[in-house]
């Protein structure tokens, strides 16, 4: 195709979002269950943040690192589930080209906060474990805050290259992306221009850094399991890894969608567009579904707060 052809524009004013392509005959009924687990991650995160800020008891390194989850997993799952609802319901389909960078910025830099948060937590789990007479000279308040403002940095210099990339390229062709939000390489795709700094930098952050953190929490718990089995009874040993399990299971949740999406976006050329797009939404809405009921269940303390907020309202 001859150059005249090509209509260049480095920043479109907006793009078209298609939601699922393939399944928009479903669009409607897709919406059903997810809006139940966003309304459901909404209820329970936001029951979280409450009891952790009313209860004094709370107030420790364990349940401040669980409240910047929390909140954390609100912001990630409402970037983009209400634009993806308003394309199921009302056709919705136009985005501001400034709204795309924001929504995908807000994907990349809260992914990384969260995975930063969950090394926070391995830290708070290996220190009250393996130093539990230190636990409270070590995670100080200030302590604590300067860890947040790390995670946070992080999250927010390592996401801002991947922006900066996608503003500068121009775009040509169409403003059609096929995914229901501004996915990264959905939106790179459509460049005109040598894309593979842009791809290569975002692999490097993916695999790199949530490598490195995963790496940082195998440690920890390798030294928290040599602990616990150093204990001298059955009991206290089950006692002291049960208050590793929620964690654990959090850990697992977040990072087998995360991977699974990311091997099946990288190299699953025969997988049907719908089920990748799938996929990519359910990495971003269970998290922050079950974050919150699995640290309801398994955290005695969260567990009786609950249970005497629903005793009073109901005397």
């Amino acid at each position: 195709m001859s150059d005249s052809n090509i209509t260049y524009f480095t920043n479109p004013s907006t793009f078209i979002l298609l939601g699922i392509p393939g399944l928009e005959m479903a669009h409607v009924w897709i919406s059903i269950p997810f809006c139940t687990i966003y309304v459901l991650a909404v209820l329970g995160n936001f029951t979280i943040l409450f009891i952790v800020k009313i209860d004094l008891s709370l107030h420790g390194p364990m349940y401040y690192f669980l409240f910047m989850l929390a909140i954390t997993d609100l912001i990630l799952s409402t970037s983009i589930l209400p634009k993806t609802l308003s394309i199921f319901w009302f056709n919705s389909r136009e985005i501001d080209f400034s709204a795309c960078l924001t929504q995908m910025y807000f994907i990349h830099c809260f992914s990384l906060m969260e995975s930063g948060i969950f090394v926070a937590m391995a830290f708070d789990r290996y220190v009250a474990i393996c130093h539990p007479l230190r636990h409270s000279t070590i995670l100080t308040n200030p302590v604590v805050a300067k860890i947040f403002l790390a995670v946070m940095l992080r999250g927010s210099m390592l996401s801002l290259p991947s922006l900066l990339l996608v503003r500068q390229w121009p775009y040509c062709r169409t403003n059609i992306i096929p995914h229901s939000y501004c996915e990264h390489i959905a939106v790179v795709k459509l460049a005109c221009a040598d894309i593979r700094i842009s791809s290569y930098y975002s692999l490097s952050v993916a695999f790199l850094v949530t490598g490195l953190d995963v790496i940082f929490m195998s440690v920890s718990y390798t030294q928290i399991l040599r602990a616990i089995f150093r204990l001298p009874t059955k009991d206290a040993r089950l006692k002291t890894f049960g208050t590793c399990v929620s964690h654990l299971c959090a850990i697992l949740i977040f990072y087998i969608p995360k991977f699974f999406s990311s091997l099946t976006q990288r190299f699953g050329h025969n997988v049907p567009l719908h089920f990748f797009i799938l996929s990519a939404n359910v990495y971003l809405l269970v998290p922050p579904l079950l974050h919150p009921i699995i640290y309801g269940l398994r955290t005695k303390q969260i567990r009786d707060r609950l249970l005497q907020l629903f005793t009073h309202k109901g005397m």
